[in-house]
């Protein structure tokens, strides 16, 4: 591969100097890559408000890369829904209930906008200690809810990098009834999900009995989306829909029962689990899903020797496949199989 480099011997050579100055580390060669690049910005006379922007885009995901580095080991959901339901709505207590539920019983840690609503519920809920706040600065919006300890809130100017923390960090999704931004972000997790730009993760959708926002959605989603086919039957795999805090809870930690993470090996789809499917099941997965097996079949597997270098959860159990990397609706209801062992 083509180096990355400025083109320029002396000024390629002092960026990696500077790096190795500056600390070096495992990271040293991507390091000097955003130097070159930053410095392309420079020769390329790029216009002003573009290096602004690229500039507060690079600010605002390192500082969240730091706080988040120090929980990574625990388990997070988003919690999202409309910063105007009141205290005294039923949504507002269920949003309550099931961060308190989420961080006291199941050991989890909530991520939401911090603003007030369902947001503020949310971290309410979970109390200082178990919340994370990702706010974004608006005019017609007060301050951050006082549910965040000052440390674990995040402020941006972007709406682009706060979803990519909110995804990145994030191992499940909640949706409480919201207006354009609770869409947006529905429709953010089951897109990157359905096109395997993120990691599958739950996403459960939760309101109080009656209110029918959410089987008003589904059922737009089911006529039009599917019944257009625009989307398969198995993509509505990827969300489940839940009335009940108790039940919205299971369907999240059910999710990694055995279930822990994927990754793919050199174009190979790795799965790690807690407890590899035994012989009776291996046949069933392989009969079930051969249409997402693109060679070959699915087996179990040692970990590989990257991943061991990586510290990759090199201890769990391993299958793996060539997937088609489509179907990703199937793929969940191949992991849901594998909750079952």
């Amino acid at each position: 591969m083509r180096p990355y480099e400025i083109g320029d011997t002396d000024v390629d050579q002092l960026v990696k100097e500077l790096v190795a100055a500056a600390g070096g580390g495992q990271n040293a060669d991507l390091i000097e890559e955003m130097v070159i690049t930053t410095l392309k910005l420079l020769r390329d006379n790029a216009d002003r408000g573009d290096v602004k922007l690229a500039n507060t885009a690079l600010k605002e995901m390192r500082y969240p890369f730091r706080v988040f580095s120090t929980f990574k080991d625990v388990r997070k959901v988003s919690i999202f829904g409309s910063a105007r339901t009141k205290p005294d709505e039923p949504d507002y207590e269920m949003a309550g209930d099931f961060a308190r539920i989420m961080t006291e019983d199941r050991n989890w840690m909530v991520i939401t906008g911090a603003g007030p609503g369902i947001m503020e519920a949310g971290n309410e809920g979970a109390g200082r200690e178990k919340s994370f706040g990702v706010n974004i600065r608006l005019p017609f919006e007060a301050d951050a809810n006082i549910h965040v300890l000052p440390d674990r809130l995040l402020n941006f100017k972007y709406f682009f990098t706060r979803k990519l923390i909110f995804v990145k960090e994030s191992h499940a999704f909640a949706l409480f009834p919201g207006g354009f931004g609770t869409m947006d972000e529905a429709f953010e997790a089951l897109t990157l999900i359905q096109t395997g730009k993120s990691e599958l993760a739950p996403i459960v959708l939760i309101e109080s009995v009656g209110t029918g926002y959410w089987e008003t959605w589904e059922r737009f989603v089911r006529e039009d989306l599917l019944g257009n086919g625009m989307i398969t039957e198995d993509d509505l795999s990827l969300f489940t829909h839940a009335h009940d805090v108790t039940e919205a809870a299971d369907a999240i930690c059910d999710f990694y029962k055995n279930y822990d993470s994927s990754r793919y090996i050199d174009g190979v789809l790795v799965l790690r689990m807690q407890r590899a499917p035994d012989d009776a099941l291996l046949e069933r997965l392989n009969t079930e899903f051969a249409d997402i097996v693109v060679s070959g079949g699915i087996n179990r597997v040692p970990a590989s020797a990257s991943e061991i270098a990586d510290k990759d959860v090199p201890d769990l159990d391993r299958i793996a496949f060539e997937f088609d990397r489509r179907h990703f609706g199937r793929l969940r209801q191949l992991v849901d199989q594998l909750n079952e062992v």
